[in-house]
C-alpha cells in the first residue's frame, strides 16, 4: 500500500464564511456541490455519486470556520481524512477556501483536478463564478 501524500489547495471565493459554511457543513449544502446526495446520522455522513456510497464520520466542525471528515473505508494507520477550511484576509476580508486532503502519489494531479472541478460547481452554485 503507498503511502498518500498530504496536499493543500486554496481557492478564492467571493461569499460570506456564514453562508459558506453551510455549503461545505451540511447535508444539503454538500449534495449542491460536492455530491449527488448526501445523508447524516449524526456524525456519520454518507456520500452518494452514481449510485456509489462512501462514508465518512464528521471528527470536527467549527462554526463559520473549518470541517474535517475521516472516510471511513480507509485503514486505520493511513490518514484518510479531508478538511475544507474558510480562510478570511484580515486586511483585505477576501475569503478563500482550503481544502486539505490526501491521494496516493500518482493521482495527486487527478485529485486537484477533481476539487478544482467540485469548487467550481460551489462558486456556480453561490453565483460567485
Amino acid at each position: 500500500m503507498d503511502d498518500k501524500i498530504k496536499y493543500e489547495l486554496e481557492f478564492p471565493i467571493h461569499a460570506s464564511p456564514q453562508l459558506l459554511y453551510q455549503y461545505i457543513s451540511t447535508p444539503s449544502g454538500l449534495s449542491e456541490w460536492y455530491a449527488d446526495n448526501v445523508n447524516s446520522r449524526g456524525e456519520l455522513f454518507t456520500f452518494i455519486w452514481d449510485g456509489s456510497e462512501e462514508q465518512a464520520k464528521l471528527l470536527s466542525k467549527k462554526s463559520g470556520e473549518r470541517v474535517k471528515f475521516k472516510w471511513l473505508n480507509g485503514e486505520d494507520d493511513e490518514p484518510t481524512y479531508f478538511e475544507i477550511r474558510i480562510q478570511v484576509d484580515d486586511i483585505t476580508k477576501d475569503v478563500s477556501l482550503m481544502v486539505t486532503d490526501f491521494a496516493e502519489e500518482d493521482e495527486v494531479d487527478e485529485a486537484k483536478m477533481l476539487w478544482e472541478n467540485q469548487i467550481a460547481d460551489l462558486k456556480h452554485v453561490l453565483g460567485s463564478a
